[in-house]
């Protein structure tokens, strides 16, 4: 098969939809003796696809088409005629965002998660009103619906009434050749190095997103913590900055122990697994995840989790975390006491996870993803003539 990518939704390599293109590519490269595999990609972002060398074609977007409304506007429009030129049997769009109308081959759709429908406030009422309105006409145009856990199946089904049968759930993967056990003690001299980190702490990997990524609860909750035990230990955020960042860094500043909270920004993926070993418990309180692949990341390194059960995040960690309602400070403070002053508890939380996360690779996502691009090529045949956009659906993509 000619099977297609689309990649320019990953917001520069910084989030969930990044690692899942990323994860999804390395795996797939090990099909290009089966498959000719063509990706679209954003030209600043062409660096980050070095790793695919010259196993996969990348065609360039350019990057006047990287804004919001003008790379829906490249799906819709441009999109459909490379397909066409390059004669794909299968088009892949990981995410619900940029779904096509038109029809140039086989369209497989992947939605991570409906979070901006449960969290208020996530999104600006525009891109509530494409998420809710064009996006529901948009995802049943698509041959096949990838869902990333049976909890963003469920939320399809709810928000946009696609029949259960009409979804197919895969998990995301973990890279266990980079996050894997290792010397914690290496581990932490390599962080207290490079960061200046030098005392036990907690870790939260997340874009700084509020409200939706539940930082400032999280924060409140550590305060709480240092002011009622003295611990030496100390708070490490990793995240770009996204919507609602400010609010955060305000309350980083306001802190009465703003010196033991440490905010890193993006981290590469090769210093991250680094982080997770040195890690004395790994903190996911976010308020909605249709998957959650930083816990399983932080599980696969060997790190307890004290995780949300919000979302997909109960299925994922299923039992090898402790679970904590995401608004309840001050049950978050006591599970963070809890898990400083039992030694025996963190160890039985690393042993549980280190099972756990073998239940995700990407060799097996990209396997029943290949699946799924056989199954949608073998009901589109032919390739079909690109049908014009409709007017009202095409008012709404105008650029600026």
């Amino acid at each position: 098969m000619r099977i297609g990518l689309s990649t320019s939704a990953i917001g520069r390599g910084q989030t969930g939809i990044a690692q899942y293109v990323f994860g999804l590519t390395r795996a797939l490269m090990e099909r290009t003796s089966e498959h000719q595999f063509t990706l679209f990609v954003m030209e600043e972002d062409l660096p980050l696809f070095q790793f695919v060398g010259d196993e996969m074609e990348l065609v360039t977007v350019p990057e006047s088409f990287r804004s919001p409304i003008r790379n829906i506007l490249w799906h819709q429009k441009w999109l459909p005629r490379l397909a066409q030129r390059h004669r794909l049997d299968v088009l892949h769009v990981p995410t619900y965002r940029r779904l096509l109308w038109p029809r140039p081959c086989a369209l497989v759709a992947t939605v991570h998660d409906l979070a901006p429908f449960h969290i208020p406030k996530k999104y600006d009422w525009k891109r509530m009103f494409y998420g809710r309105v064009i996006a529901r006409h948009l995802i049943r145009r698509q041959n096949e619906v990838i869902a990333i856990s049976q909890n963003t199946a469920r939320d399809i089904t709810t928000f946009y009434g696609l029949p259960p049968e009409r979804l197919t759930v895969i998990h995301n993967g973990v890279d266990h050749s980079q996050f894997f056990p290792a010397p914690r003690e290496q581990a932490q001299a390599e962080v207290r190095a490079r960061y200046g980190i030098r005392q036990p702490f907690f870790l939260y990997v997340a874009r700084l997103e509020h409200p939706g990524k539940n930082h400032v609860r999280l924060i409140e909750a550590f305060n709480r913590f240092k002011a009622e035990t003295r611990s030496p230990w100390q708070l490490v955020l990793v995240g770009s900055n996204w919507h609602g960042a400010d609010v955060i860094h305000n309350m980083l500043r306001q802190s009465p122990f703003a010196s033991d909270l440490f905010c890193l920004g993006f981290v590469e993926g090769s210093a991250l697994p680094t982080l997770y070993r040195a890690a004395g418990v790994f903190c996911y309180p976010s308020l909605y995840e249709g998957f959650g692949l930083p816990p399983v990341e932080a599980m696969a390194c060997g790190c307890p989790v004290l995780c949300s059960p919000r979302g997909a995040l109960g299925e994922v960690v299923d039992g090898a975390a402790i679970i904590v309602d995401p608004e309840n400070v001050t049950a978050i403070k006591e599970e963070m006491t809890r898990l400083t002053s039992k030694e025996v508890l963190r160890e039985e939380l690393r042993a549980a996870g280190l099972v756990r996360a073998q239940h995700f690779n990407w060799q097996s996502t990209a396997a029943a993803t290949l699946s799924i691009y056989t199954r949608a090529f073998t009901q589109v045949r032919h390739v079909q003539p690109v049908p014009a956009l409709s007017a009202a659906l095409e008012d709404t993509m105008v650029t600026k």
